[in-house]
């Protein structure tokens, strides 16, 4: 089954004392995926996020949630959307049920089960009765997900959501996002700066800077864009000259890198052996061979950096 768009921007547009903070965004996010929101501070995506909510009035152009424009049918829109931007806010003096059985309340359907449901997914089970004062911060960004999912949402919006997180909650955090999305059928919509989780986590990526969408891609399309995998060749550091020469003579290009010794080439992994070969025979010894393709926060950074 093709996915289809929960969210479309429609040259979404906010403008504040005359400049354009979000400048005529157009594009989907669609069930059943991962979208990450990728971009520097300041390039406007928490205002994106707010405009996607209602949190902030849309200059012009308009946001559509399951077919509901935000503008003009906000109650229909909203229903859909479950969120946290920012940090996530409970009463402390409450325990973390109570919270969320108050949140229940303003929302028809959802029961004891689904709180407790809910509790369990996110890991605070065995917490979910003790007071929130007496949370982490971690422990609240894991609530504040177990709220925002109460209603069954169509559409996932986070903002940073990996915040005060360790190391272990945020891969149970990404287990239980990409079992949302490709299980249930969510559309997920993060932003954050931690690249190497959004690089595993997401389907597709959009980025953002100044304002303005400057790439809209799948996330191995982003990655890949340069064809093919670099392969780094590991020498003594002192033979660097040496197997830039013989490369040469090959129409072999290495690639700068920080690290002596470790030489990064562009090029296909059937050639691995032939190159080897030529260093091999030329009394170079060759340490360490492996494939290294390029990450999301190397793409980044060349487009962001590039556009700058």
């Amino acid at each position: 089954m093709n996915p289809t768009p929960v969210v479309k921007l429609q040259h979404a547009t906010k403008a504040i004392r005359g400049r354009n903070i979000v400048d005529d965004l157009t594009f989907d996010v669609l069930s059943g995926g991962i979208f990450g929101f990728l971009g520097p501070n300041g390039a406007g995506k928490t205002t994106t996020i707010r405009m996607m909510v209602g949190l902030i009035k849309i200059s012009r152009g308009d946001i559509l949630i399951q077919g509901h424009s935000i503008t003009k049918d906000f109650g229909n829109a909203i229903r859909n959307v479950g969120t946290i931007i920012e940090n996530p806010d409970f009463y402390k003096y409450l325990t973390g049920y109570q919270n969320l059985k108050h949140y229940a309340r303003m929302v028809p359907g959802i029961f004891k089960a689904r709180i407790n449901e809910m509790a369990e997914m996110v890991g605070l089970k065995d917490r979910i009765h003790d007071k929130v004062g007496t949370y982490s911060l971690g422990m609240r960004q894991r609530l504040g997900i177990a709220q925002a999912l109460l209603h069954r949402p169509s559409l996932l919006i986070l903002d940073e959501p990996t915040n005060g997180l360790d190391p272990g909650g945020i891969h149970e955090l990404r287990n239980n996002l990409k079992r949302l999305a490709h299980e249930e059928g969510v559309a997920v919509f993060v932003s954050s700066h931690l690249l190497s989780e959004m690089e595993l986590m997401c389907d597709r990526v959009g980025v953002l800077q100044n304002g303005k969408l400057v790439l809209l891609q799948s996330i191995q399309d982003f990655i890949h864009k340069s064809g093919g995998p670099r392969v780094c060749f590991t020498v003594e550091p002192a033979r660097e000259e040496q197997v830039k020469r013989l490369l040469a003579a090959w129409n072999k290009t290495v690639l700068p890198d920080r690290h002596p010794g470790q030489l990064v080439i562009p090029m296909k992994e059937d050639e691995i052996p032939a190159v080897n070969r030529l260093l091999s025979d030329a009394g170079i010894p060759v340490y360490r061979i492996r494939i290294q393709e390029e990450t999301l926060e190397e793409r980044f950074l060349e487009i962001t950096e590039g556009r700058k």
